[in-house]
């Protein structure tokens, strides 16, 4: 598949969320990675990103958490939907979904999904 029309298949599977309450006491500004043993994308996305996530804007607004599929989903997050696929980010603002990237193909496109998210969590108040 043409590298234009994986964006246009990953921007299509970006989904925003805003109506779900968050849990009290939840982190602000986090992306938490879905992922399961074997994942040939989580590679990828572990040999692609991962060294440089912490260093950039984005990893710096939204810290990396992974979370292996086979455990379960974490109770201190409101998930919009059940996440089915591995590798699935999903964007929390305070323990809630604001957002989510199904799969992986590319850095360059991974980077630009997430931009548009992070650029929607709430700033910390002083």
């Amino acid at each position: 598949m043409h590298r234009s029309a994986i964006r246009l298949v990953l921007a299509g599977l970006v989904v925003g969320f805003s109506g779900l309450p968050a849990p009290h006491g939840a982190q602000a500004g986090e992306l938490v990675m879905f992922e399961r043993p074997g994942c040939v994308y989580c590679r990828k996305f572990e040999q692609d990103v991962v060294p440089i996530y912490g260093r950039t804007d984005e990893g710096h607004r939204a810290p990396l958490r992974r979370v292996d599929l086979s455990d379960g989903m974490p109770a201190d997050i409101a998930l919009a939907a059940p996440v089915r696929f591995a590798p699935t980010f999903v964007v929390v603002d305070r323990g809630r979904e604001i957002g989510r990237i199904t799969g992986y193909a590319s850095d360059e496109a991974f980077w630009g999904l997430l931009g548009a998210l992070t650029d929607r969590l709430v700033p910390d108040r002083p």
